[in-house]
C-alpha cells in the first residue's frame, strides 16, 4: 500500500507544478499541422489551439514593430495579422522552437495566404535578415519599401531589432 500511496503523491505533486495556460511543445513529427488561431499576441506572435493546448508561434522569416514600447505601426501590424488569420483554422509548418519555447514556423491561412510573406506585402514587417536568407522575403520587402506600403510611408522608419536594442539601452 505504501509504494501506490506514494505514486499517487508524485504524480499530484508533478500535476500541481503544470502552469495553466503553458505552451505546448510538440516532437519532430508533429510540427506541420493544422489548429484555431486564438490569440494574436503581436506582429508576428499569435496563439494557436493544437489538440485542446495552445501552442505559441513565431513567425518565420520576418520582424514586425514592437507592440510593447509602442514602436510607431506595432499595433497595426497585430491588427494586419489578426485580420490575416485571427480565428480561423491555419496551417502551421513548424522549423524549430527559440529559446522562448515559441515555435518558429510559416503561416497559411484559409485562403491559402502565406500569412508571413502577406504581412511583408502589406508592408506590415521587415524581413529578418538575422535569421532569414531567403530571397523571396526580401524581394516582397524591396517591393513593399519601393511602392511606400504600410510602415513604408516612413521614411525613417526603425527596425524592430535597433528599437529593442535603444530601449534595451535606455533601461540600463
Amino acid at each position: 500500500m505504501g509504494k501506490i500511496s506514494l505514486f499517487v503523491l508524485l504524480l499530484t505533486l508533478q500535476a500541481c507544478m503544470i502552469q495553466p495556460g503553458e505552451s505546448k511543445t510538440l516532437n519532430n513529427s508533429k510540427l506541420f499541422f493544422d489548429a484555431k488561431v486564438i490569440r494574436i499576441l503581436d506582429g508576428d506572435t499569435m496563439e494557436v489551439l493544437y489538440e485542446n493546448h495552445p501552442v505559441k508561434i513565431r513567425l518565420a522569416h520576418i520582424d514586425c514593430p514592437e507592440k510593447r514600447g509602442k514602436q510607431p505601426f506595432g499595433t497595426k501590424a497585430k491588427q494586419a495579422l489578426s485580420d490575416l488569420c485571427f480565428g480561423k483554422m491555419v496551417t502551421v509548418q513548424g522549423q524549430k522552437y527559440d529559446r522562448y519555447k515559441r515555435l518558429i514556423a510559416v503561416i497559411i491561412n484559409d485562403k491559402k495566404q502565406v500569412v508571413n510573406q502577406e504581412m511583408i506585402k502589406l508592408g506590415m514587417a521587415w524581413h529578418f535578415k538575422k535569421y532569414s536568407s531567403d530571397p523571396l522575403y526580401a524581394q516582397l520587402e524591396i517591393n513593399a519599401r519601393k511602392n511606400k506600403i504600410g510602415l513604408w510611408q516612413d521614411s525613417t522608419a526603425v527596425a524592430p531589432w535597433e528599437w529593442r536594442e535603444k530601449k534595451h539601452n535606455l533601461d540600463k
